[in-house]
């Protein structure tokens, strides 16, 4: 993350404790549609029913929401957001307001979309590339979308935007396979920084038989990351969520950190379970039994390592430490 975004996430974060606030966001959440142009069989959001899918959230909604909670960053998701007919509106308004903004998509569309949207260091592009072409392709079920993807960041870079790239990893994956797509992105397509995470089983999802299980998890990254390509790689993760997923620490589940927005409004707990929504912000942290998720609390979260839940964990065990603090910042692009 640049130096000027990490201190001014930094700084709204420590505004919140010196507030005494006990609940506060780090980055919302935001899935204005859930519609999307690839049926990935590890993901379960287009199983909505139809008239679910032709919802869409309005730049007016978008907006209310980010100015409700007050949070300085978003992640714009889906569903694919290329979709929505007033996302380019929708994501300068944000910007307009200084909110920094993370537009996530698998890139099929991006290419014809780039003219809608302006360079400026309020705004990044999100491409989920989950391997090199062979596995990538599998992953979202239609062969030629990890070239098309690479094509376009590369035009992306070109005309002067900032790209970042979502790479989610299963049980088909080994410490070779998750070096192999980091090492290309990383020093052959050159993206600004990388984001990893292990599958979360949606409940929804066609594929239930590749989700990763903790001690996967601990044992796929802690190989991936050896030989010190850990600190070489351009990683958009702090370095102890980094040692989370190795199993070098452990944390508790934070879900209030980085909550969900969608035409259904609030998620509780987090954008990958849905026990009910709330109407508002406030209503949703207030009326949130925020204890009763994380591993070890609630049998759906037994496998889940996701940085929704232990990022925010991860941050604030940071902030706590000079050290860790220190180690961020010589980890700062």
């Amino acid at each position: 993350m640049p130096l000027r975004q990490n201190l001014r996430i930094g700084s709204h974060l420590m505004r919140q404790k010196l507030k005494g606030r006990k609940h506060f966001p780090f980055i919302v959440e935001i899935e204005p549609l859930f519609a999307c142009n690839l049926a990935c069989p590890g993901c379960g959001k287009i199983q909505y029913p139809t008239d679910v899918l032709r919802q869409r959230l309005s730049v007016e909604d978008v907006v209310g929401a980010v100015e409700e909670s007050g949070t300085p960053m978003v992640s714009i998701a889906g569903g694919e957001p290329l979709l929505h007919p007033d996302i380019d509106r929708m994501v300068q308004a944000l910007v307009d307001r200084k909110v920094y903004v993370y537009l996530c998509t698998n890139a099929v569309l991006l290419h014809r979309k780039l003219d809608r949207f302006t360079p400026t260091r309020f705004f990044s592009w999100v491409v989920h590339v989950d391997g090199l072409r062979e596995r990538h392709d599998a992953a979202v079920d239609r062969a030629g979308v990890f070239d098309a993807a690479v094509d376009a960041i590369r035009e992306a870079k070109r005309r002067g935007f900032r790209v970042t790239t979502n790479s989610t990893f299963f049980t088909t994956d080994s410490p070779k396979t998750v070096r192999e797509v980091l090492d290309f992105l990383n020093d052959e397509v050159e993206v600004d920084a990388m984001m990893v995470s292990p599958a979360y089983a949606y409940e929804k999802a066609p594929d239930q038989d590749h989700f990763l299980g903790v001690e996967q998890t601990h044992r796929l990254f802690e190989a991936a990351f050896g030989d010190g390509r850990r600190k070489r790689w351009r990683l958009n993760h702090s370095p102890l969520f980094l040692d989370f997923l190795e199993g070098k620490v452990d944390y508790s589940c934070t879900a209030w950190g980085i909550p969900s927005y969608s035409v259904f409004g609030w998620q509780r707990p987090c954008y990958l379970m849905a026990d009910g929504y709330a109407k508002s912000y406030h209503e949703l942290v207030e009326t949130t039994d925020w204890d009763a998720y994380g591993r070890g609390r609630d049998p759906r979260c037994s496998n889940c390592m996701a940085h929704c839940g232990y990022e925010p964990t991860a941050v604030l065990a940071t902030m706590g430490s000079l050290r860790q603090s220190v180690r961020a910042l010589v980890n700062t692009h």
